[in-house]
């Protein structure tokens, strides 16, 4: 038994230990503030649009569910009102948004 290969980790694991622990979800914004989602603040709604328009997903906006459908409502209206751009062109032609690339 004390002639054989000397014991290596293995791939997955970070200082021996195991990876059992979960990380907490990160709270919602508007459940955290109590904020009411509105299709008119332009400003506040641009913040979960990316640049080629499209809506973020929760995972990327930390809402929760309820909330990622609201907003997801707004958006559409404050879209179907011409408050917000549909197109990538557009947004980047206004120079708001979060105009990244």
């Amino acid at each position: 038994m004390g002639i054989g290969r000397p014991v290596t980790k293995r791939v997955g694991e970070k200082g021996g230990k195991t990876g059992n622990f979960a990380r907490k979800p990160a709270p919602c914004p508007f459940c955290k503030t109590k904020t009411v989602i509105d299709y008119k603040d332009v400003s506040s709604l641009g913040q979960f649009i990316s640049p080629r328009g499209k809506i973020n997903p929760r995972r990327r906006t930390k809402a929760c569910a309820r909330h990622q459908r609201c907003l997801a409502q707004a958006i559409k209206r404050a879209r179907f009102l011409a408050l917000l751009p549909y197109a990538p062109d557009h947004i980047m032609n206004i120079g708001g948004l979060d105009s990244r690339r």
